[in-house]
């Protein structure tokens, strides 16, 4: 019906404008997600309360979705990194994306526009693990038509230069 608004897949309300005092908590989150209320509160000039109370806000409207380690994954074991695109059929992609979170070692996952349809990012042990994940896992999903692997060679983490 005209004038009716499309309903937010994650029933969640619409996120609140960022200011730049939020910008520069992310900014400082990113590069930190240990950082204490007092010294997020000191290098924004703002009180701990109101400090402490614009984190729960960016939780609570998920523009924070989470505090984790950012992991050289090379160093913890997972000596093999590749992105995978892949084909697949039309309107499945709930169902796949629920199989590909089910995978180890899958970091990302993006339904994309082009000449494929998702995107995988995966860290495996070694190349034989990659190729297992590929050929056994990955193309036994059946709503797969195909997969292209693109072996990643070195990373540079741009994390904490967003925003």
């Amino acid at each position: 019906m005209p004038g009716e608004q499309m309903a937010n897949p994650d029933d969640k309300p619409p996120a609140r404008p960022l200011d730049p005092i939020d910008r520069d908590i992310l900014r400082m989150l990113r590069a930190d997600g240990r950082a204490s209320i007092r010294s997020v509160a000191e290098r924004v000039h703002v009180s701990r309360a109101n400090a402490y109370a614009r984190i729960n806000r960016l939780i609570d409207d998920g523009v924070i979705r989470g505090f984790s380690a950012r992991v050289d994954q090379e160093r913890a074991g997972q000596g093999a990194s590749a992105y995978i695109t892949l084909k697949i059929v039309q309107n499945s992609w709930r169902t796949v994306r629920e199989q590909l979170r089910q995978l180890p070692g899958a970091a990302h996952i993006a339904l994309v526009s082009g000449d494929f349809d998702v995107l995988l990012l995966v860290h495996t042990e070694d190349n034989r693990s990659l190729r297992e994940l590929v050929l056994t896992r990955i193309q036994a999903i059946p709503e797969v038509l195909s997969t292209r692997t693109l072996l990643v060679f070195e990373e540079t983490d741009l994390n904490s230069d967003l925003f």
